[in-house]
């Protein structure tokens, strides 16, 4: 017999209610699948207004107006494709104005020569 009174005995546990309250689980499997959608595409997701779609390994964006993520990507390409053209021919204009500017001040080097020539007289030998 114990000292200080009975031994720890804990109260009955009452019996649990229903597990689910739903009527979901009675339903058969094709309207828990169309209720549930267990039926599911590839992961979408919304930030601020634009929705974006993963598809093939990348996240694509499907709100872009009416241009689909594969043609934005290749309207991005383009774009830098574009601006490397671009580029190259601000070289080339810069290029052409040194040597324009190059040959202009040959040519007004000569022209002084000349009026130096005509200004001095000649020398007889």
């Amino acid at each position: 017999m114990p000292l200080f009174g009975n031994t720890f005995s804990p109260k009955k546990i009452p019996p649990r209610k229903s597990a689910s309250l739903s009527s979901l689980h009675t339903l058969d499997r094709s309207t828990r699948e169309v209720e549930l959608g267990l039926e599911f595409g590839p992961p979408v997701l919304n930030i601020e207004g634009q929705t974006w779609k993963f598809e093939g390994g990348h996240w694509n964006t499907e709100s872009g107006g009416n241009v689909s993520g594969r043609e934005l990507q290749r309207l991005r390409k383009k774009n830098v494709q574009l601006e490397e053209e671009n580029n190259l021919l601000k070289l080339k204009i810069e290029i052409l104005l040194d040597m324009l500017t190059e040959t202009t001040v040959e040519y007004h080097l000569m022209e002084k020569e000349v009026e130096d020539i005509k200004s001095h007289p000649q020398r007889k030998k």
